[in-house]
């Protein structure tokens, strides 16, 4: 089993990393999860709090899977 770093999310309890660093303006990510306000709470805390980024987080069905889709704005 990996360490959790930082800016990894663990919203119902398994470990999920993102490539924040690939994460350009206009380009978005999707999150599977079940616990969505504890993944939206913690990719607000990544982008907003730590990165200093503007999203938009939004929860979402997408290819069946339930989970919040993130974009990073102006």
């Amino acid at each position: 089993m990996s360490v959790v770093k930082l800016d990894d999310l663990t919203p119902d309890g398994v470990h999920i990393v993102v490539d924040w660093g690939a994460m350009v303006i206009g380009s978005s990510v999707f999150i599977p999860c079940v616990n969505t306000d504890k993944a939206t709470q913690q990719v607000k805390t990544i982008c907003i709090e730590r990165k200093g980024w503007d999203i938009v987080a939004k929860t979402r069905v997408e290819s069946s899977l339930l989970g919040v889709r993130v974009w990073r704005i102006l």
